[in-house]
């Protein structure tokens, strides 16, 4: 299925054995749970009931007696950071973060598979559009006649619902021959392809892909000349074809392709080859991180020495996005964690050491027109270095950072 989907035209590469597991573990596209996991929503946060209460700092308990602990020592440090960090936001966004139950989760309609009857039933249910112009026509019939080789895309058109309510809606199920005709995701991860700006005939690479969810969202933005997919981790890159399989036509094939080189080095393989470069950076997830994995509190200080290690990573992976940058191109830098170390600090560093980029405001853009969905918080620098989406009751979306840079030359 994965050589099916992108056959004749793959971008893959050979894969550098000689990397050590921690270093692939890091360099994998968010590894650490990226914003983004779309139809991979936890186990727990497809069965956790709709109420729960935070019983204490070291436990979420649901209805049903069912328990995520909270990894103390991660929740000891955000205390003390984003407590400086965020000020009056950091109290609204710790409880928001410590209840999966109250957590909204958008729906994006997938332009290539029949969607009007779902359409219907998430507006009868009180979804509404999350972006103005999804009012437009929608493509209600996919089928294409057998007899055309290869048939024109529909039109694009991104379509995402969101409820005011946390309430969750059902993963589409798989039926085989059929296109799935939507994904579940964090509605601010849409943030960062709609500041990505792609338009027709544009080459975009999504420098860390997997689990696909942006680089389905972008091909509903517009039609590229072609989008490249990169993901090193073979387990993720699997994950990655599987999730383009299921709602992207055979007949993009030689369009979509997918690589699996190290991102740090990209830009210097594939140079000023493309109009547009999203990375959305590994990166330490607020949401995941603050609940204890198989080792408790000993994995959470763990992650935290992983945590110490990101800047340096994510510097160098901004670097080769840019490097892969025609001149006039962009690219948008993305996280999912509220950390000023990986957001703002990692965006300054590089443009003080990359010569003939600039920062792009996206005030006017995205924040001003879509204030009404998301909280987005000052960030205390002028010019401001990017957007910071808080999640707050009512408006539980991100964390999302994103921040655009152009390439001059």
């Amino acid at each position: 299925m994965f050589r099916r989907l992108v056959s004749g035209e793959l971008c893959i590469l050979r894969w550098r054995h000689s990397q050590s597991s921690k270093c692939l573990r890091l360099l994998s596209c968010n590894s650490v749970i990226g914003p983004d996991r779309g139809q991979d929503l936890s186990r727990e946060e497809r069965t956790v009931p709709t109420e729960l209460t935070c019983s204490s700092n070291s436990q979420v308990s649901s209805r049903a007696g069912k328990q995520k602990r909270v990894c103390k020592v991660i929740l000891d440090r955000f205390d003390q950071q984003y407590g400086q960090e965020l000020g009056p936001l950091w109290p609204s966004a710790r409880a928001v973060l410590l209840n999966p139950a109250c957590w909204q989760y958008g729906v994006m309609l997938n332009r290539f598979a029949a969607v009007s009857e779902v359409k219907q039933r998430l507006q009868g249910q009180g979804f509404v559009s999350l972006l103005p112009h999804t009012d437009l026509p929608l493509n209600s019939s996919p089928t294409q006649p057998s007899s055309i080789p290869h048939p024109g895309p529909p039109p694009p058109s991104l379509q995402c619902f969101i409820h005011p309510s946390p309430v969750r809606y059902p993963s589409p199920p798989h039926r085989q021959g059929q296109l799935k005709p939507y994904y579940l995701m964090n509605a601010a991860s849409l943030l960062a392809v709609l500041a990505l700006g792609v338009e027709e005939g544009d080459r975009v690479l999504d420098l860390c892909s997997a689990p696909g969810g942006k680089a389905l969202a972008i091909l509903q933005t517009a039609d590229p000349a072609r989008l490249c997919c990169n993901e090193m981790d073979p387990h993720r890159r699997d994950w990655l074809a599987k999730t383009l399989e299921s709602f992207i036509p055979q007949w993009l094939s030689s369009t979509v392709t997918v690589s699996n080189q190290d991102g740090r080095i990209f830009g210097q393989t594939e140079a000023g080859m493309y109009d547009k470069v999203l990375l959305d950076a590994p990166c330490s997830n607020d949401r995941s991180w603050l609940f204890s994995g198989p080792g408790g509190e000993q994995h959470g200080a763990v992650r935290l020495r992983e945590r110490a290690r990101l800047p340096t990573l994510q510097t160098q992976l901004l670097r080769s996005a840019l490097a892969a940058l025609r001149p006039g191109g962009v690219a948008v830098y993305s996280t999912c964690t509220m950390s000023r170390s990986e957001n703002q600090e990692v965006v300054e560093a590089v443009l003080n050491s990359c010569p003939g980029v600039e920062l792009q405001d996206l005030e006017e853009e995205l924040a001003l027109p879509l204030q009404e969905h998301f909280t987005f918080t000052p960030l205390g620098h002028t010019p401001s270095l990017g957007l910071l989406v808080v999640p707050q009751q009512g408006q539980t979306w991100g964390p999302m950072f994103l921040s655009r840079i152009k390439r001059i030359h």
